[in-house]
């Protein structure tokens, strides 16, 4: 083989790898966007049960040790801790139960005194228009959840009116707003018997 062609398979091999490498380096940039971009979307639907001014940490990236996360009516998937100037200020729980058309994963947001402070639906295959109503923003029925606790809400209430319990249901869809209300006040009554537990998960962070 001449110089010359050996300096030209020479060119080309450092052409190949360089476009190789080239590929591979634009992917890993890429992928890495990507899954920062996919990070940021999901902080945003979650962190939306919680208000703002409510925390400044990154609870999604504090996850919490859960232990006996079968409930009466419900499982725990998983838990975050927000905090504020340091101290903790809510839990979020992330909870599935068994609605009407499958299960339903919801995100429930306890403040540190055991109040509830959000409901949010991240899944569910429950009929529109009737169960599926739990999806459409500003969900009346879900915000008057808002503000109550195993303090001023008695065990016993917190069913629908036609089980003897004290909340309304949404328009046909009892079995859906069953689920929900049971999910929720397990959700509340874990947060209690776990408070502190859950709350000192970040002070030494």
């Amino acid at each position: 083989m001449s110089t010359s062609s050996i300096r030209t398979t020479a060119l080309l091999l450092s052409l190949a790898v360089l476009a190789v490498s080239g590929t591979v380096l634009w992917q890993q940039f890429t992928t890495a966007r990507i899954a920062a971009a996919e990070q940021q979307l999901k902080a945003q639907r979650w962190l939306s049960v919680l208000a703002q001014q409510a925390y400044d940490n990154q609870p999604l990236q504090q996850p919490l040790t859960l232990g006996a996360t079968n409930l009466d009516h419900s499982r725990l998937l998983a838990g975050y801790l927000a905090t504020l100037k340091g101290q903790p200020s809510a839990v979020v729980l992330h909870s599935q139960s068994q609605g009407y058309g499958g299960p339903l994963d919801l995100l429930i947001a306890i403040d540190e005194g055991g109040r509830l402070i959000g409901v949010k639906v991240l899944q569910q295959q429950e009929t529109p228009g009737l169960g599926g109503k739990l999806v459409e923003p500003g969900n009346t029925w879900l915000q008057s959840f808002v503000g109550n606790s195993r303090q001023n809400t008695p065990d016993a209430a917190w069913a629908l009116k036609r089980d003897n319990g004290q909340f309304d249901q949404m328009a046909g869809a009892t079995v859906t707003s069953r689920a929900v209300i049971q999910a929720t006040h397990d959700a509340l009554r874990y947060f209690d018997e776990h408070r502190q537990q859950l709350l000192s998960a970040g002070a030494d962070e």
